[in-house]
């Protein structure tokens, strides 16, 4: 069977121990604030990014530079590995999937980028999917074809803190947003494939919970009702910098509601982090 290295970026959401103990290789996602370069796990901390929005700093993201990715890509071929998969976040998301499929044309069918509309924690499903499926022999062709084909056996959902970076955004009006703190109107957004959607619309966070809570049951009644009998869904918790227990708190009702699912505990990635600002919760499921 083909060596084949299974490469992403930290829109996975894979810290570089993670990414290590699973042999997968992770470009560091770039962001700019306030016209200076910045690469995630390099010089750029969570804390430190969070710190800069605070401060109403301009923060935006950028795409990993395709020097960095061919760089990466040839020092995996020179070591012996014959094929490539790369898994970026969702094209629909970002740009950054159609550059990497331009690259990938160089390499004569070696080097596979998946697009599999997946951000965060369910991107980092994938990743941890695609391990397992070229250590079962799989080569990049058929990884990619798998991964494309479940890319959608997924669901996120997100209570926002704040509506200040939704406004800064230009997702709400000034007095949208003025009148959301007054009301204490916390959004509930959803990321089903490629596109950071509004799901609902409720009052403080612990009723945001509760509306997360319910979507995951519904889904589990729904869409993923086979795969919930079968055992083969994996349920997330994330925040966006949320207080340890508050994270606490979340992970004791996440569970209780849903025992018989296996639960991870993560962190929404900074590109997400971008568009909501901090204080966030979310809850993510996945086919695994």
């Amino acid at each position: 069977m083909p060596k084949v290295a299974i490469t992403t970026d930290t829109n996975s959401g894979l810290t570089a121990s993670l990414a290590k103990e699973l042999g997968v290789y992770s470009i560091p996602m770039p962001f700019v604030i306030d016209g200076r370069l910045y690469y995630e796990g390099v010089d750029l901390t969570r804390r430190q990014f969070y710190d800069q929005l605070r401060l109403g700093k301009e923060v935006s993201t950028s795409q990993p530079a395709l020097g960095h990715l061919a760089e990466l890509w040839e020092l995996l071929f020179a070591q012996g590995y014959e094929e490539i998969v790369y898994i970026p976040m969702s094209s629909g998301l970002s740009s950054s999937c159609n550059s990497a499929q331009a690259l990938a044309e160089d390499y004569e069918g070696r080097v596979q980028v998946v697009d599999n509309h997946r951000i965060s924690v369910t991107l980092r499903q994938s990743v941890v999917n695609a391990v397992d499926l070229a250590a079962s022999g799989f080569d990049a062709r058929a990884i990619k074809r798998q991964l494309q084909r479940d890319a959608y056996l997924c669901s996120i959902y997100i209570c926002l803190d704040t509506l200040h970076y939704l406004k800064k955004g230009g997702r709400v009006t000034a007095s949208g947003a003025a009148i959301g703190t007054v009301l204490n109107i916390k959004p509930v957004l959803t990321i089903q494939g490629d596109k950071l959607e509004a799901y609902a619309k409720v009052h403080g966070m612990r009723a945001g919970r509760r509306a997360m809570v319910e979507a995951i049951e519904k889904d589990l009644a729904g869409r993923f009702q086979q795969l919930y009998k079968e055992n083969r869904l994996v349920l997330f918790i994330a925040d966006s910098f949320v207080a340890p227990e508050g994270m606490d708190s979340w992970r004791q009702e996440v569970s209780e509601a849903f025992p018989n699912l296996e639960l991870i505990e993560d962190h929404l990635t900074l590109s997400i982090g971008c568009h909501i600002g901090p204080g966030a919760l979310g809850v993510a499921i996945c086919q695994k």
